[in-house]
């Protein structure tokens, strides 16, 4: 039986665990910089955190977990929730976990009065972009991520 819960500060040893899972399996693994100091912090260090999980169990054993945090959205004038992170380990995909995970999540936008619930996904991620569009996600092709970040992003803020 899957069953989800709300992360704890316990969870963070396998939290990070999962997210360098997460970065092999999208070919990215010498991007992980994040510790479990750092993961720590902005899941429970504050009165406001900046990121919050949820962790994915078979038989109390955890298989997979999503990392998610609020944005906003001027034109509804309501927050919304982004999923950062959606990990299911191979020996429990196919299992419902992934549907499990999805379905709390909505709820807890729901609950929280958000009025969308989004997220990204690799375009050669095929099996996942059919995964999610089964379960209603449609995709915003007319739209493309942008980021700075390293020495661009001290160039961009004049101090670099």
């Amino acid at each position: 039986m899957i069953t989800i819960r709300t992360a704890t500060p316990a969870d963070v040893p396998q939290i990070l665990f999962f997210v360098h899972e997460l970065a092999e399996f999208e070919r990215e693994a010498d991007k992980v910089v994040a510790t479990e100091e750092l993961l720590h912090a902005a899941m429970f260090g504050g009165s406001r955190p900046d990121a919050e999980a949820i962790i994915a169990e078979i038989d109390g054993k955890p298989v997979g977990m999503a990392l998610f945090f609020h944005n906003f959205s001027t034109w509804t004038g309501w927050r919304g929730l982004y999923l950062e992170d959606l990990y299911v380990t191979p020996d429990a995909r196919g299992h419902g976990v992934g549907t499990a995970l999805l379905k709390h999540l909505a709820g807890i936008a729901v609950d929280r009065g958000c009025t969308r619930f989004e997220w990204a996904v690799l375009d050669w991620n095929v099996n996942a972009q059919k995964f999610y569009q089964s379960m209603g996600a449609v995709p915003m092709d007319d739209w493309t991520v942008n980021r700075v970040s390293g020495d661009a992003l001290a160039r961009l803020a004049g101090r670099g």
